[in-house]
């Protein structure tokens, strides 16, 4: 009974042996469940035996080769996945900015086409019409200061003239 239990426990290092090769030539699931699965046992069965599990945390550690002579390292996959799931959100985000202008500009379209508000034209007309408007009251406000500036120079002016008549008339 003895030995039918090593032979047996013997079997199915075997089989756990050969899945782990096997998926390490075909860049397969390495992982306990996984390899444990293909092996046909137990995971308990890796976890009892430390040095199985060992080789299988070695192997998924280990660079896989993809047919075109690259190693690619599961690390090096991680790292991809996690850059290709940033870029993801990324574009995500983007995809809502464009649907939330194009969602303004249909809305805008759509607004000035019902004849519900002022055409475009018109409302820009009137604020252009705000705008000169101020800028006029602004023209008047500088004027009328210039013309206070102008009669206040004209009357030093008179006196001056008049101070100079007089003072020409004593001599």
């Amino acid at each position: 009974m003895i030995e039918g239990k090593r032979a047996d426990s013997a079997r199915r290092r075997e089989r756990v042996l050969k899945a782990i090769d096997a998926a390490a030539k075909n860049g397969g699931d390495i992982t306990v469940s996984g390899l444990a699965r293909a092996a046909r046992v137990d995971r308990t069965f890796l976890y009892r035996h430390r040095d199985l599990l060992e080789r299988v945390h070695a192997a998924a550690n280990t660079d896989v080769e993809e047919g075109r002579n690259a190693a690619v390292s599961r690390a090096s996959l991680q790292a991809d996945l996690a850059h290709a799931l940033e870029r993801n959100k990324r574009l995500a985000a983007r995809v809502r900015h464009l649907e939330n202008r194009l969602s303004s500009q249909l809305g805008d379209a759509v607004w000035a086409e019902s004849g519900l508000g002022a055409p475009v034209d018109i409302d820009q007309l009137q604020r252009r019409i705000a705008f000169l408007e101020q800028d006029v009251a602004a023209k008047q406000g500088e004027l009328e200061e210039r013309t206070e500036e102008l009669e206040a120079a004209r009357a030093a002016n008179r006196d001056l003239t008049r101070s100079l008549n007089l003072q020409a008339k004593r001599d």
